[in-house]
């Protein structure tokens, strides 16, 4: 009698212990893998914090990315190489501070790394982290955690309108700004054709600002632009020949 006790006293913890492991990977068996990482806030629920930013976007709500957005550790900001890329995040393995959401936001800044402190340096490397604006945070989790589990996976982005190019610089200098860019989201290579040149390519400045010193003043102007996924759009005579410094045009969309 007593090891038939202690046979199902064990069946028991080993039935819970399974049922724990399958809630934790998530009962919805998602078709696209899910890593973990953690994840805090920075900024007020207006938002003000989080614009600009290491991406070298601006006013984000103007430009549509919203409050729905993140700065990325070193190991998922790769360089900014990452930027605009969309995530799917959702809190996990804490009763305590978990709400039953998920979020997809866009990544537009850079969670700097802290090498001054022994423990608490959340977007140190190698650690995966996602440093949220507040509304999204609130979204998944309890504002009082200040930091939880999550899991996380790139998604498409979805935007609405075409592909966003602000143009910046002189006549010696041209620095575009690309923008409002959806499916992968983040830009890998920029091509810039004037009406009087062939394509020319452009080197990424930082965040996905794109250079060139070509003199294109005076000629209309396409462009390529292709993303990680190696999906390329090209956009014909965007910019019509009187184009202005700090002026947006509007391309086609992935």
């Amino acid at each position: 009698m007593a090891a038939n006790r202690t046979w199902g006293f064990f069946f028991m913890v080993k039935l819970l212990s399974l049922c724990l492991i399958f809630r934790l990977t998530g009962s919805q068996s998602p078709p696209a893998y899910w890593n973990a990482a953690h994840a805090t806030f920075y900024g007020d629920m207006n938002g003000t914090e989080t614009m600009m930013g290491a991406c070298g976007y601006g006013d984000l709500i103007k430009q549509g990315y919203g409050l729905e957005t993140t700065a990325l550790s070193t190991s998922l900001f790769n360089n900014g190489l990452t930027c605009g890329a969309c995530f799917e995040i959702r809190c996990y393995d804490s009763v305590q501070w978990c709400l039953n959401d998920t979020i997809i936001v866009t990544a537009t800044n850079f969670c700097p790394p802290n090498y001054s402190k022994p423990e608490g340096n959340w977007c140190n490397p190698p650690l995966q982290h996602f440093d949220l604006s507040q509304p999204m945070f609130r979204k998944i989790a309890v504002y009082r955690a200040g930091i939880v589990p999550v899991l996380y996976r790139r998604v498409p982005c979805v935007k609405s309108g075409g592909v966003k190019f602000k143009i910046n610089g002189n006549q010696y200098w041209i620095l575009i700004l690309v923008y409002n860019v959806a499916g992968a989201g983040d830009v890998v290579d920029v091509e810039i054709k004037g009406s009087s040149t062939s394509w020319i390519q452009m080197s990424r400045n930082w965040g996905q600002n794109w250079q060139t010193s070509a003199n294109l003043i005076g000629q209309s102007l396409s462009f390529q632009v292709t993303t990680s996924d190696g999906k390329m759009v090209q956009s014909d005579d965007v910019a019509p020949a009187d184009w202005k410094f700090g002026g947006v045009y509007e391309g086609k969309q992935f």
